[in-house]
């Protein structure tokens, strides 16, 4: 089967629908596929809640981004059983987990981008190819005609697609191996980028941990999973940096790197109103339980919610063991980093103290209803690096680094197509290296960063951007990847329209300050208030 479109958006995560929408929203057909059960990527099929700068009821998202917060609540109190106190509560938080201040279900997120999408499906301007992957592409110079898809279920199921403009909304940029567009993984040299945390030699292999994330509850009775093949391995466990094992309550610090143990308390009866999330003043990770809570059950009528549910996206999930991109064992370390969440749940049942000198905690339950598995985990993987094109302009440690730009704030670009704020927030990676933490200026999204240095179009709408192994660690969060999804997007109707190209937008100051105007005139803010980093 052949179809074909104005563009084709490859990857069904947070950047794919987004860009999707910009396109839809300027008059554009779309082609949108995705591997997983749910579009959303990381806030939904990967489960993880948003993680969010302390700005953002305020200003630094897009306005899309921002219908999507608003639609979460909105569904919130037009379907849950709220109390009347948490209905009123303007900034709902239904978690009210400690990580953001807004922490909820991942399948309210899939209910709303759905709804988001839905008038366009029926106005037939969008197809969504789901569940499929890309597995080969066509090239003609440097332009790319077709992207061959397979079914995730039928691999014999193929599917062509064409469109004058692809984007790559993949987890891991998939498409760049596939089309040769040149591209970089793991830790550039510091002598090509200049980055004071970058290493002497350049380590394409050294890459973040992937987590398998989950959730769980604490109930009446035993829920004790069947002990893991691997448990014994993952129990005696221990990184050389981590100052104990894995599957401890004891962990490095990511900013001072000190040993530090963390409490878990299941159910502490807080007031979820009184819950103050806010990155600049407490990273919230102190007790597990309520860090990344999902549901907090006196958000809710007496008795609808048994327990809290809280999301597993802590330390002792990060796989170490190996990447999962550009090695032939990818899929055999993506096994085993599930392997790693379910010992961790298994430990939790049997082995954690307990603050009664008692070990396990045996009514802790596997929820892969709410994560939509047949596992109980998370559809996929939380990946937080992805290959990285070869942009016309990278963006490096120094341009962002409170350290090193101080009350300066972050490089303005000329060519800013969105902003973003998270610290450089890098987890420890598969090549032995511990945390990197770094304090951060509110920052600018180049439009240098969205182009590939030779290919004319294809366009990164995720992860996939011209940042470093540092820097991505603070353009990886959520709505950064939704501001970049939204630019490619918008960038790509845009040449459409004008009848030219991206490279030629960024060229000419003329059609550079028009896009920046429709861009604006779309709600995505360019630039930030005067406000400090942390």
């Amino acid at each position: 089967m052949e179809l074909s479109a104005d563009a084709v958006v490859v990857g069904g995560g947070l950047g794919g629908v987004a860009a999707a929408l910009a396109l839809l929203r300027a008059g554009r057909s779309v082609i949108m596929t995705e591997e997983y059960d749910w579009l959303g990527g990381q806030l939904t099929s990967q489960a993880v809640p948003p993680d969010e700068h302390s700005w953002v009821e305020r200003f630094g998202v897009t306005a899309s981004y921002r219908a999507l917060r608003d639609g979460i609540r909105d569904y919130y109190r037009a379907y849950y059983p709220l109390t009347e106190r948490s209905r009123a509560w303007r900034e709902l938080n239904p978690g009210a987990g400690h990580v953001s201040r807004l922490c909820h279900e991942p399948r309210v997120a899939v209910a709303v981008i759905e709804s988001m999408l839905a008038p366009y499906r029926g106005a037939g301007r969008l197809r969504v190819l789901q569940p499929y992957r890309p597995v080969g592409a066509e090239v003609d110079g440097d332009r790319v005609s077709a992207v061959h898809l397979a079914h995730r279920d039928d691999g014999g199921e193929r599917v062509t697609v064409c469109a004058p403009y692809v984007l790559d909304a993949t987890e891991t940029g998939e498409l760049l191996p596939l089309t040769g567009t040149e591209y970089v993984t793991g830790f550039e040299a510091q002598g090509d980028t200049g980055e004071p945390s970058a290493p002497a030699a350049a380590q394409p292999l050294n890459m973040q941990a992937v987590s398998v994330c989950f959730a769980m509850d604490h109930v009446d009775g035993d829920h004790t999973i069947d002990r893991p093949a691997a448990y014994d391995y993952w129990r005696d466990y221990q990184p050389p940096f981590w100052g104990d094992r894995l599957l401890s309550w004891r962990s490095p610090h990511p900013r001072t790197l000190e040993l530090v143990e963390r409490s878990f308390t299941p159910n502490p009866d807080d007031d979820p109103l009184l819950v103050d999330a806010d990155q600049r003043v407490n990273p919230g990770d102190a007790n597990l339980w309520t860090f990344r809570r999902i549901a907090a059950r006196r958000n809710f009528t007496d008795g609808a919610y048994p327990s809290d549910i809280t999301l597993v996206n802590w330390p002792m999930i990060d796989y170490l063991d190996g990447p999962v991109i550009d090695v032939p064992d990818a899929a055999q370390h993506v096994q085993a980093a599930r392997e790693l969440s379910r010992s961790v749940l298994y430990w939790l049942q049997t082995e954690a103290p307990r603050t009664d000198g008692g070990t396990g905690f045996p009514g802790l339950r596997l929820r892969g209803d709410v994560t939509g598995s047949a596992d109980g985990l998370a559809q996929a993987p939380y990946i937080r690096e992805s290959r990285r094109i070869r942009a016309l302009y990278t963006v490096a440690e120094q341009d962002l680094s409170l350290a090193v730009r101080g009350d300066k704030g972050a490089v303005s670009y000329a060519d800013s197509v969105g902003v973003g704020m998270y610290r450089i927030d890098l987890h420890p990676s598969t090549g032995g290296d511990t945390y990197i933490d770094v304090g951060c200026s509110p920052f600018e999204i180049p439009l240098g960063a969205l182009l590939p240095q030779r290919v004319v179009n294809l366009l990164p709408a995720s992860k996939n951007i011209g940042t470093t192994h540092i820097t991505n660690g603070a353009y990886r969060l959520h709505p950064v990847e939704w501001n970049v999804g939204e630019a490619a997007g918008a960038l790509a109707a845009f040449c459409l329209d004008q009848a030219t190209t991206p490279h030629a937008v960024r060229r000419s100051a003329a059609l550079l300050e028009d896009f920046q105007r429709r861009l604006t005139r779309e709600g995505v803010e360019l630039r930030w208030p005067q406000v400090a980093g942390y």
